[in-house]
């Protein structure tokens, strides 16, 4: 199923008014996944004069997700999408700004921090950082040639396009386990390929992936080459125990190997572990005075949406009173 999140025009109407003018904003958040909302929730609730900057739709990977079940208070579980567009409804309840525009750099050693995007420049006297992060690439030949033409990365938003079809999954996660079962909704056969036997995704997720019929597993296997002539036409697997090479017949490859923060804009002015990821305090505030980072963008061992409110919460928090002792 695809989803079209549309701007709403109340906040492009507002960009443009004021393009051109220097606002100064106590908090800039970028980001509008789960952790950046709850952060805008928070701050402009607080009083805080707050923008979101954003370069796609609200809601983040949590906007496509089919179903989230671990979420606290709806115990049928709730869809991504409705419920990230009941976060970003919250956010303009409480008067946030939203841009949608890309960040392409900062300048964080003032005491006014600046935000350069393609258009503007933005001023604000603290940053959140959360900014999420994106789907690891499998790094092997055919992913990039056929992406878009049988490679995904998101289930939710392609899944239909495979109706009554063969699809592997790669992976061993929540998400790939998830987002396999959710496949079988529309495709004939989903064949998940992951490279041990035991699997990171929960008992419960695996038991339900286990019975179901449409669902077979390739155990210590790695996908060395996605094949195909115009579009996906298979993929050729090594066994890890034995190095044996064989192809599987598919018309689609879904991926699921882990994520990458986004934070190609940062250049080097936050500290960051050797993947990336920002490093924070118990406060959530970087290296910088007055920059904190929330949500999966930061060195944190859990990603998930009620972890991503919790640290949009507390960063939000943290800013009033950082900005209340300034």
């Amino acid at each position: 199923m695809v989803y079209c999140f549309c701007i709403p025009l109340r906040g492009m109407f507002e960009v443009e008014i004021l393009r051109g003018v220097k606002i100064m904003y106590d908090v800039i958040i970028v980001g509008a996944g789960p952790a950046g909302l709850t952060a805008g929730i928070y701050a402009a609730r607080g009083g805080l004069k707050t923008a979101i900057l954003e370069l796609a739709m609200p809601g983040g990977q949590a906007a496509s997700t089919e179903l989230i079940e671990n979420y606290p208070g709806f115990p049928d579980g709730v869809n991504g999408y409705e419920l990230m567009n009941s976060f970003h409804k919250q956010a303009l309840t409480f008067g946030v700004e939203f841009i949608f525009e890309e960040v392409q750099k900062f300048n964080l050693t003032d005491q006014i921090k600046t935000i350069q995007t393609h258009n503007e420049t933005y001023e604000a006297r603290s940053l959140i950082i959360a900014a999420g992060s994106k789907p690891r690439l499998l790094g092997v030949p055919g992913e990039e040639v056929f992406h878009g033409r049988g490679v995904s990365y998101c289930a939710t938003c392609d899944g239909a396009f495979f109706k009554g079809k063969k699809v592997v999954v790669v992976g061993g996660g929540e998400a790939a386990i998830e987002e396999g079962t959710y496949l079988t909704k529309f495709a004939e056969e989903v064949i998940i390929v992951h490279r041990r036997e035991g699997f990171r995704a929960s008992q419960i997720v695996m038991e339900r992936a286990k019975a179901n019929p449409k669902i077979r597993f390739e155990l210590h296997a790695i996908i060395e080459e996605i094949l195909g002539s115009e579009k996906v036409e298979g993929v050729r697997i090594r066994d890890v125990l034995n190095g044996g090479i064989r192809e599987i017949p598919a018309d689609g490859v879904f991926i699921y190997v882990g994520t990458n923060p986004n934070t190609q804009f940062i250049h080097g002015e936050i500290e960051t572990d050797d993947q990336g990821y920002i490093l924070t305090d118990n406060h959530l505030q970087t290296n910088i005075k007055g920059v904190y980072a929330a949500g999966d963008i930061r060195n944190t061992p859990l990603r998930q949406v009620a972890t991503a409110v919790g640290d949009g919460a507390l960063a939000a928090v943290e800013v009033e009173k950082f900005l209340s002792e300034a």
